[in-house]
């Protein structure tokens, strides 16, 4: 008879732990997570932020979040929503007084209108409005086109829906606004979507008026859905004016319309943001929201009706800071050696740093490391991302131009280091 092992023979000899009876296995990850899950990589700005925590005397143009602070009178709105005890769950679309400002607004701005009783959905922020379009849109192995570089949650939120995303590189040559007859190459028999973000994060584009129309014809034309992201849609500058693609012939009823409160009014931690479509495809977006959200938080969604309401001289407060920080940035990159064309909305520069010899990643690397300035690299949205890196200007123009400093030196010595 076998004698048992003790476990205290266990605790000091590991040799009896690699029993022939426990075979090698492949690491935990690959045999727990779905494939789809495992091989979506981390996102490349989440990297560069954590880094950032990690430093002290860092400038951050990393993170694409506003410097100022939600308005006070919404603050207000908020601790009276607590104070009054509306603590508890609201309707699965939003409170009915949200939505229905919500619909003024859309339709005051754009000319676009929706029912707010069944064509408007409150969400946890905009990035829940997309991944709920998708995921309550797409069947496994449908294609969307998408344009690149693009903001890092777009391919993974289409491969964990079951979908292919398709690219369509922009250039800078083309102020990266989107090629229509790139679009149309790209269609196939499996094309169900155009995902679409402009103004853009992480370029700053905006889609001329002429582009913009030829890409709903195309829409139309073959009958797809068109995802489009308005999160940025009042920042725009230089006499741009802002169309939302629900709006333009025959878009309204194939449109998803998603946007929110982050950026334009200083609300990134409230977390909310809405989704607007027809009532036939809004039911199905909410049966994706009702099993797993329930409803955007009470106190959110009082605060943003107050931002509705009384909040657009702070928008125009914050567009004109950053219109300044804009300029400065822009002027000053090209001032560098490092080309960067005029962002006209969103609150991004995107130079070029190829001129340097260094990819968006070494550049970004060494730049955090020898100067303290955190950027993050093109190719965190997309390989067409390369030979650039975004900087966010959504913060304090003395910081801007500190930033400015210590990049030049750095560009500086990669030239003379090349020259030498």
């Amino acid at each position: 008879m076998t004698t048992p092992i003790k476990s205290s023979r266990l605790a000091t000899d590991p040799s009896l732990l690699n029993s022939e009876s426990e075979p090698e296995r492949p690491p935990l990850s690959t045999r727990v997570l779905a494939r789809r899950v495992d091989e979506v990589p981390r996102s490349g700005i989440r990297r560069f932020f954590d880094i950032t925590a990690t430093m002290t005397d860092v400038i951050s143009l990393g993170v694409g979040e506003p410097d100022f602070d939600t308005p006070q009178q919404v603050i207000e709105a908020g601790i009276h929503s607590l104070e009054s005890r509306r603590t508890h769950y609201t309707s699965n679309y939003g409170t009915i007084e949200l939505r229905r400002a919500l619909a003024h607004h859309l339709e005051r701005l754009y000319g676009v209108k929706y029912d707010p009783t069944e064509e408007i959905l409150i969400t946890v922020g905009a990035s829940e409005a997309l991944d709920m379009a998708i995921r309550a849109t797409l069947d496994p192995g449908d294609e969307v086109i998408l344009h690149e570089p693009s903001y890092v949650s777009y391919r993974p939120a289409v491969i964990f829906a079951g979908g292919v995303p398709v690219g369509v590189n922009t250039t800078l040559a083309e102020d990266f606004a989107i090629d229509p007859a790139k679009i149309e190459a790209a269609i196939t028999p499996r094309t169900k979507a155009i995902l679409l973000n402009y103004p853009c994060n992480p370029t700053g584009a905006v889609l001329p008026a002429d582009v913009q129309d030829e890409i709903a014809r195309i829409a139309v034309r073959h009958d797809l859905l068109v995802y489009s992201d308005e999160i940025y849609d009042r920042l725009v500058y230089g006499g741009y004016q802002m169309r939302s693609m629900a709006a333009l012939p025959g878009m309204r009823r194939r449109t998803i319309l998603m946007g929110g409160f982050s950026k334009a009014y200083a609300m990134t931690g409230w977390r909310i943001g809405y989704v607007c479509a027809p009532s036939e495809i809004l039911e199905g977006i909410l049966k994706v929201h009702q099993y797993m959200i329930m409803s955007a938080a009470t106190v959110a969604q009082d605060a943003a009706l107050e931002a509705l309401k009384t909040g657009e001289p702070d928008v125009a407060r914050m567009l004109a800071h950053y219109d300044r920080r804009r300029r400065i940035i822009v002027d000053g990159f090209n001032e560098i050696g490092l080309t960067t064309f005029e962002p006209r909305g969103a609150f991004y520069a995107f130079p070029q740093i190829s001129s340097t010899g260094l990819t968006s990643d070494q550049f970004a690397e060494q730049l955090i490391r020898e100067e303290s300035v955190a950027v993050v690299p093109g190719t965190a949205f997309g390989a067409a991302g390369e030979g650039h890196v975004r900087c966010c200007y959504a913060t304090s123009e003395a910081e801007i131009k500190e930033a400015l400093v210590r990049i030049g030196r750095f560009v500086e010595r990669r030239k003379s280091g090349a020259n030498g």
